[in-house]
């Protein structure tokens, strides 16, 4: 009898196929659409907690506050902040970055992107290049005695951004300004990066007329001391400096644990909304599921008289439409499992195509895959139980009556 559960829901589903595969829809697009954004913000939050731990959790990052890496923000930090920066207790070292949009002229062509302003001193550069993930790929960096000299991001040695690649030794003009191309970066993933310049600050301070000013600074804690204490330190210190009270700061620092924390905050309130939105498609598929049950219920009246006249329980009659409803759920829910699976991976390889592996690390979480699955069936029962009740109240006499 238990196979009869089971046996006879699933002929019942096969003999009607095209209301079977109509009923499915709403269940599979709803469950595809919700592995598929889950799998993809895991994905991007795993591709970012990744950068993240290749920056080290003993950076800080010190930016005015109001902008992005100093831009936008009406207040400035200087080069006496770098100083006292330096000065605090914990620091290893400090130094400063300009980040400004400037027009790129190359070969009788424009284009527009950042220009970064780093110090060429050995040790800054190979801080900001821990913390930004910069690496030589053809060239070499700045030195010191540079001063028209860049340092160009790997768009440039495509024929993406100019209709002819920048060579080693070509001059490109940047705001009016000739610079010397004497390396290029390892792709990052990342646009606004891979389109990029790097200048000496100094250069860059005379380029953008932004005087003793820097964007925002980078420091890295001593060994041994925690990143968080060191930051509460160096605000203390800047506060100071800067004659701003506790709670009025107009600087921001971070740590690379605190923006992968915000990052994720805002990660999670997107997908809330995302499978908000989504659920409103499984919660059709369920209306079609109990729109096909009650339909269902209504061509098999009199078989289900049948089954009551041959001793069938109103619970045995039940069941059968419950566990009916059921696979419709389970059956959208596999569907639809299969393809949020793919749409993911798809999703993945076209941003590893497009703009490399650093942006998406799509891995498949099984539980997830299999949690979804028992909800879209138990989502099917649920649906189908105000016509599975519907048949097992139906008395005998009448139902055999029924044509």
């Amino acid at each position: 009898m238990f196979k009869d559960y089971f046996k006879i829901p699933v002929k019942e589903i096969r003999k009607r196929k095209l209301r079977s595969w109509l009923t499915l829809i709403g269940v599979f697009i709803g469950i595809a659409a919700i592995i598929s954004l889950i799998t993809l913000g895991q994905g991007l939050e795993n591709a970012i907690e990744k950068q993240f731990q290749s920056l080290g959790n003993d950076k800080l990052f010190i930016f005015p506050k109001g902008g992005f890496w100093g831009m936008g923000s009406s207040e400035k930090l200087t080069e006496k902040d770098l100083d006292v920066i330096k000065g605090a207790s914990g620091v290893k070292i400090a130094t400063g970055m300009g980040y400004g949009f400037a027009k790129f002229e190359f070969n009788d062509q424009i284009n527009y992107g950042f220009v970064s302003g780093i110090s060429p001193e050995p040790e800054d550069m190979a801080l900001i290049g821990e913390a930004q993930t910069w690496k030589i790929a053809e060239g070499r960096n700045l030195k010191k005695v540079d001063k028209h000299k860049v340092v160009l991001g790997y768009e440039h040695t495509q024929n993406d951004l100019f209709e002819k690649r920048v060579e080693l030794g070509d001059k490109i003009l940047i705001n009016g300004q000739e610079f010397k191309a004497v390396g290029f970066l390892e792709k990052i993933g990342s646009p606004p990066d891979d389109q990029s310049a790097i200048i000496p600050l100094d250069t860059y301070k005379d380029l953008f007329d932004s005087k003793d000013e820097v964007g925002f600074i980078i420091a890295q804690s001593q060994l041994g001391d925690d990143p968080t204490k060191v930051a509460e330190v160096v605000k203390k210190e800047l506060r100071k400096y800067r004659n701003v009270d506790e709670g009025e700061e107009d600087f921001e620092i971070q740590t690379p644990e605190q923006f992968l924390a915000a990052f994720g905050t805002i990660l999670d309130i997107v997908q809330i909304v995302l499978i908000g939105i989504a659920a409103i498609s499984l919660l059709v598929g369920g209306i079609g599921i109990m729109n096909t049950m009650y339909t269902s219920v209504l061509e098999r009246t009199k078989e289900i008289g049948i089954m009551k006249a041959l001793g069938a329980r109103n619970s045995q009659i039940m069941w059968l439409f419950l566990i009916e409803s059921g696979l419709y759920g389970l059956g959208g829910g596999v569907i639809g499992a299969v393809i949020g699976i793919g749409f993911a991976k798809l999703t993945e390889l076209i941003f590893t195509i497009a703009v490399g592996p650093a942006f998406l690390a799509v891995k498949i979480d099984w539980l997830l895959v299999f949690g979804t699955l028992l909800f879209s069936f138990l989502a099917g029962c649920i649906s189908g139980i105000a016509p599975a009740r519907s048949a097992s109240k139906q008395k005998p006499v009448d139902s055999l009556r029924y044509e």
